[in-house]
């Protein structure tokens, strides 16, 4: 059993309130559903402009976790309202 952990660091240029943010972020979250892993906001939730969001993958073989990451990477990615300001993913 392989687990990736993807941790993203976003930017919100546009949210002038928490409630922006959480727009944004409720939206991705939904999106994410499809490519059946969890998430977490897991820092800066006070913050309005960014957030820290971990994301975690398991399955039997390292190369599916691999596809799976990358392609919540390309969805975060080509979000509008946010910009990726930072990533890491680690596998155990």
């Amino acid at each position: 059993m392989v687990v990736g952990v993807l941790t993203l660091d976003l930017f919100f240029p546009h949210a002038r309130s928490l409630k922006d943010k959480r727009r944004v972020l409720h939206g991705f979250k939904d999106r994410l559903r499809r490519h059946n892993v969890a998430v977490a906001e897991i820092e800066h939730q006070d913050l309005w402009q960014r957030a820290r969001l971990g994301i975690v993958a398991v399955h039997g073989h390292q190369s599916v976790v691999e596809d799976i990451l990358g392609r919540v990477l390309a969805d975060a990615r080509g979000l509008e309202e946010a910009e990726v300001s930072g990533q890491e993913v680690r596998y155990a």
